[in-house]
């Protein structure tokens, strides 16, 4: 079999890094779209190329719990980091509160209610099955709409107290969203991140914790 010349091999590994950064660009959604729905579009996307974005609201917000979960370690080589973004996003209609006895919250429809999290891009379908099987049966997989904030690219830049409102950009994103399905499970108590990234993120990032406790049979319900 003839060789394949370095600098051709080079030149299509340089294609499909371009290719791949472009269906990493989160979608906008005209203003006028109803929240909560995804555009015929956005859905055929999602199943022709296998590129996800996913609105995170707990513990993968943190970035070294979210590659731990995808990709097995806590630190990840540049290469596969620059493959993903993570932006502060609002969700409406639903609230966040600490699942009882657990480190990690759930998110249940509640509306006149928001949620502050962190919307991740260029995830592949290998890194959903991968959340999937990490949220397990206490959760299902839907389909939402977040809004982007404004002048902020980092979720600890943003500051909410209480149930103020914080300041919103004109970008709407469809994203996939695990939502909790034992409301009855859940404490008054809202989710805390400093607490936990303060005393939980250690053994969060241990080798292997965040599988510890998942069956491979009983993963994350997904609504199409």
């Amino acid at each position: 079999m003839p060789q394949v010349s370095p600098l051709i091999e080079m030149g299509k590994q340089n294609k499909r890094q371009q290719l791949e950064r472009h269906n990493n660009k989160p979608r906008l959604i005209s203003s006028k779209k109803k929240r909560g729905k995804m555009t015929d579009k956005a859905q055929s996307r999602i199943s022709e190329d296998g590129i996800h974005s996913a609105f995170f609201y707990g513990t993968l917000m943190v970035p070294e719990v979210f590659y731990s979960v995808c990709y097995g370690t806590k630190s990840v080589p540049p290469a596969i980091a620059a493959l993903h973004t993570f932006r502060p996003a609002v969700l409406h209609g639903y609230c966040r509160r600490r699942v009882l006895h657990a480190d990690y919250p759930g998110i249940v429809a509640d509306e006149g209610h928001s949620v502050l999290g962190t919307l991740a891009t260029g995830l592949t379908r290998a890194n959903m099955a991968k959340l999937d099987f990490f949220e397990g049966s206490q959760y299902e997989r839907r389909r939402v709409c977040v809004s982007l904030l404004a002048d902020h690219d980092n979720v600890d830049n943003v500051i909410i107290r209480g149930n103020d409102r914080v300041e919103e950009g004109n970008e709407e994103v469809d994203a996939e969203v695990y939502v909790f399905l034992a409301r009855d499970e859940l404490e008054e108590k809202e989710w805390d991140l400093d607490e936990f990234r303060r005393e939980k993120l250690t053994k969060w990032t241990r080798a292997g914790y965040v599988f510890e406790d998942c069956d491979p049979e009983q993963p994350a319900k997904v609504v199409t």
